[in-house]
């Protein structure tokens, strides 16, 4: 596994991890890397210092943030799952939906699904309350 640092054409600066770095050049290729703050598809990785380990004795800073890391993937799994739990799934009609409960045109419910970054522009400069639902992080007993 690699961590990249990223930016994307609107300067929002994020993590992600990926097999490899070809993993990261294909899946950017396609479209499939998202900026999680505006959903942007163009990203591009940032300059970052390389992580070199050597045989020194650990860094209490790196413990804790390696248990911070813990803590924050464990808060966005409970926060995934609270939302699939209670929330009506509307799919692709997220965008449409969100602006018809706005607008006092639907019931007033808790929503998610998905939009695309446009639509999601489009709702926020309009004045719907919408925020990106976290992504599952990976399941800690299956990373190695």
């Amino acid at each position: 596994m690699i961590r990249y640092a990223l930016k994307c054409d609107q300067a929002h600066d994020f993590e992600a991890w990926f097999g490899s770095s070809s993993d990261f050049d294909d899946q950017a290729g396609r479209g499939l890397v998202e900026c999680p703050f505006c959903g942007s598809h163009s990203v591009q990785k940032a300059i970052m210092a390389p992580a070199v380990s050597g045989a020194r004795k650990a860094d209490p800073a790196s413990d804790i943030a390696a248990k911070m890391q813990t803590v924050m993937m464990a808060a966005a799994r409970e926060v995934r799952a609270h939302v699939e739990a209670n929330f009506d799934y509307v799919g692709d009609a997220f965008a449409r939906e969100a602006r018809d409960i706005h607008e006092g045109r639907s019931e007033k419910r808790e929503i998610y699904g998905e939009a695309t970054p446009a639509e999601v522009r489009k709702l926020k400069d309009d004045g719907v309350p919408v925020s990106a639902l976290p992504d599952a992080p990976p399941d800690p007993s299956k990373v190695n």
